[in-house]
């Protein structure tokens, strides 16, 4: 195999192997291993390349061009050849109609024409900054979780606190006191102040684990007291400026993701080959790579997800069964404490969905601003168009809301500064050694 030969020959060297016995060997691999690969591209050259030099009419394209085919058909046989690597492959077949696991920018192709003819309708592409003039640029990327969450009656939010950039023993310091204060004790939650989609968000159990994280990223975190649950909702709130009520626009139902063991196969095994789980394979292997190896007792489940986000491995499922009008005055309720919000997502903590359902029974993680998607789009059992529909009018109602806050005297920011703000707060991720 290429890339093999020094490390084999240093290894027989280490382990003492007997001089005569590895020649012997050595040269049976050879003169198996080179005829096959000289009669490989002896038969097969000249049947790969004759189409590409037909087809691109000879040249170093059709060269390249073969050299790509046999370059796939190689990969694809040797995938081919182990479990994982089949998995692989229906994993990377499968994506083409599950959407849902799509890019980003590439799910949103079609609805960056729809937001071109928002602005044009409302004169001005950066008219969301608008909808939510408590929150810098409304909540486009980078603001902060902590000054949103002080702004929310603090009843309904699960007790935080914002531990400034510093170092590592002041932050646990900091720690200390804010679990003293809240009454709380590990686990707590650890996350960016200003992250998105559930990147770096930690579950920490102890001072040790605490102290880890301090140690990997050095901007502004937020600590979160945890909460068990089980379950967790986004709740996507808005409200016309000159209505005096607001209305739930959707619930997602999040179901966080769980390995089953059967006291035979390792925990990389089981993610390869559960139907759903090897679609995201890459970012469980990531974040379990300690327990990779791991075989699970029979019936011993791992919980693959903490943060309820879909990248992060988490179910979305439509959760419109939870909406009432108990709920919907709830949240309204809350919302309009929050003096200059009017659009944007509630994400929930909850133990009973009947108490949900009757407007209590819930406390706030987090509160995102214009930037929040209706997630019940996600569910599996949706159409793609019935995603679209929803996003359509999601994006609709947000530049509606822009466009009245203007008329009200509400500047928006300029598109140059958000852009200048976007890019920044990408760049400083990228720096993170935590994200996701």
């Amino acid at each position: 195999m290429p890339g093999t030969r020094v490390p084999v020959y240093v290894a027989a060297g280490i382990v003492g192997n007997r001089p005569l016995a590895f020649m012997t060997w050595t040269f049976m691999a050879v003169a198996i291993w080179t005829p096959l690969i000289v009669g490989l591209a002896a038969l097969l050259g000249p049947v790969v390349m004759e189409p590409m030099t037909r087809f691109f009419n000879g040249g170093w394209v059709a060269m390249v061009a073969a050299v790509l085919l046999l370059f796939a058909a190689t990969r694809l046989a040797a995938l081919s050849c182990t479990d994982p690597g089949r998995a692989k492959l229906v994993a990377k077949v499968s994506k083409l109609w599950r959407w849902e696991f799509w890019p980003t920018w590439l799910f949103y192709i079609p609805v960056y024409p729809w937001i071109a003819w928002l602005a044009i309708r409302y004169r001005g592409l950066s008219i969301p900054t608008a909808a939510n003039p408590a929150i810098p640029q409304g909540g486009i990327v980078g603001e902060s979780k902590a000054e949103i969450l002080a702004k929310l009656p603090s009843e309904w939010v699960l007790p935080f606190a914002r531990l400034e950039s510093g170092a590592s023993d002041g932050r646990m310091a900091l720690l200390a006191r804010f679990m003293n204060e809240c009454l709380t004790c590990f686990p707590v939650i650890l996350k960016p102040d200003s992250g998105e989609r559930g990147a770096s968000v930690r579950l920490v159990r102890d001072e040790s684990s605490a102290h880890a994280y301090f140690e990997q990223t050095s901007g502004p975190v937020l600590a979160q007291a945890y909460h068990p649950g089980p379950y967790e909702a986004g709740i996507f709130y808005y409200r016309m400026p000159d209505e005096p009520k607001g209305r739930i626009f959707s619930i997602t139902d999040k179901q966080f993701s769980y390995l089953c063991g059967d006291g035979i196969h390792t925990v990389e095994q089981l993610i390869w080959k559960h139907p759903r789980f090897r679609m995201q394979a890459r970012t469980f292997l990531k974040r379990h790579a300690a327990n990779a190896d791991r075989i699970l007792k029979s019936g011993e489940s791992l919980r693959l997800a903490e943060a309820g986000n879909h990248c992060q491995g988490t179910l979305f499922k439509d959760g419109s069964r939870l909406i009432t009008p108990m709920l919907a005055d709830a949240i309204d309720a809350i919302a309009r404490e929050f003096d200059g919000f009017y659009f944007g997502r509630f994400d929930v903590r909850y133990a009973d969905a009947d108490l949900l359902r009757n407007g209590g029974g819930f406390q706030i993680i987090e509160l995102n601003g214009v930037t929040s998607e209706s997630t019940n789009i996600y569910d599996p059992a949706w159409t793609m168009l019935r995603a679209y529909r929803t996003l359509f009018r999601q994006w609709s109602i947000l530049f509606a809301i822009g466009a009245a806050n203007r008329a009200r005297g509400i500047r928006s920011t300029s598109i140059m500064q958000v852009l200048a703000h976007v890019n920044t707060n990408y760049r400083l991720r990228r720096l993170d050694p935590l994200a996701d």
